[in-house]
């Protein structure tokens, strides 16, 4: 393999360099966001915290797909505009390398970009999602997910009270000697405290929702109404209490998002299709996006590149709305599968490349009646 001229080695190295900076914080913004959602969840009981930091890395990875082209895209961006303004561009027009040699090494930057993307989109994205499902659903079987800890008082997110436990089994399913306390207001306004106490306890799961609930045996439950007194004592052989919902990601999410991209291939459903075209046209945003940066980055010396980087931003959540906004209409049967996202993507494309060729091409200027090229 020939190796390449040194300039476009410098450029590519620019890119490279550029690029990696816009992805790192680009990366701590999703992860910011991504870790308030689980925090979130974890507080409200929908998550558990022994598998929060897994599940955060695995979201991260579906997002990578999103991420690695608009990184991709403002690293050619800040790195051809800062040799426009340092006038780098002017001096290596000057020794004969045009604008026009710029395609070669935005297109193999782009090229090794969208094969990542394409690793992510077609593989790592799904598997993502399905190991994340799996490991939160792994945790759910175990009254450990609700934070509860053996010789501790523990408060019951998502439902309110308090529970005890003496002992818990290492697999989280079988406790002893239970203390519950809670309390609820009723229609009279009156507030009512309950306090369980059992020999005995199990997880089990039940209902459409996957709701966990704790069985009770051998106990008694006390019902006291504050500030009265006619108190309740009730002995039981088994009494059923909830914790909080674990987290249901499959009603959250587009269970297509989860499966393979080979499986999708022979499914004729539209929101199968739909998924499969999103995962066969993101590879080839990083080659459009590559094509939109050139004649974008093209600026004035000592210019400020801000308001081009807001442009950039602005360009590339249009293209996303319309590519996620396509998806929604063969998943509704509106489009046809074969039209896919290319009607976004090709008309990117086609107008960059146009801009591009438009702005160096060469003009003609009339001087006493003779035209002169430029």
């Amino acid at each position: 393999m020939p190796r390449l001229p040194i300039i476009e080695r410098y450029i590519l190295r620019e890119f490279t360099f550029s690029s990696l900076a816009a992805v790192v914080v680009l990366l701590v913004i999703f992860t910011g966001g991504a870790f308030a959602d689980v925090v979130n969840n974890v507080a409200t009981g929908q998550l558990p915290a022994t598998v929060m930091f897994t599940v955060l890395g695995l979201n991260l990875v579906k997002t990578l797909q999103a991420l690695l082209p608009m990184g991709m895209f403002l690293g050619i961006l800040l790195a051809l505009g800062r040799m426009y303004r340092d006038s780098e561009m002017h001096v290596l027009a000057a020794s004969g390398f045009g604008p026009q040699g710029l395609l070669k090494p935005a297109a193999l930057f782009a090229a090794g970009t969208a094969i990542m993307v394409a690793l992510v989109s077609l593989w790592l994205a799904p598997w993502a999602a399905r190991t994340s499902d799996a490991e939160v659903e792994q945790a759910n079987r175990s009254v450990i997910a609700a934070g509860l800890e053996p010789g501790r008082f523990t408060s019951l997110s998502g439902r309110g009270g308090i529970l005890f436990a003496n002992t818990i089994s290492p697999d989280g399913t079988r406790l002893g000697k239970l203390f519950v306390e809670s309390e609820r207001t009723g229609k009279n306004g009156v507030t009512s405290i309950s306090v369980i106490t059992a020999n005995r306890g199990t997880l089990f799961h039940e209902g459409q929702g996957n709701n966990r609930y704790i069985a009770l045996y051998d106990g008694h439950r006390y019902d006291i109404p504050l500030g009265r007194d006619n108190w309740r004592l009730m002995q039981f052989q088994r009494n059923d209490i909830a914790l909080s919902a674990p987290a249901d990601n499959a009603s959250q999410d587009d269970p297509y998002n989860r499966r393979t991209t080979t499986s999708l291939v022979g499914d004729h459903a539209p929101a199968a299709r739909a998924e499969l075209q999103w995962r066969i046209a993101m590879p080839f945003g990083p080659l459009v996006l590559a094509m939109l940066a050139l004649p974008m980055a093209r600026q004035p010396p000592r210019s400020s590149p801000v308001g081009r980087i807001l442009i950039a931003v602005l360009a590339y959540l249009v293209i996303m709305n319309l590519m996620t906004l396509a998806r929604s209409f063969i998943a509704s049967g509106k489009l046809t599968a074969p039209v896919g996202l290319w009607w976004v993507l090709l008309p990117v494309f086609i107008g960059a490349a146009w801009v591009f060729a438009r702005q160096y091409a060469t003009r003609t200027a009339r001087v006493s009646g003779r035209r002169l090229k430029q």
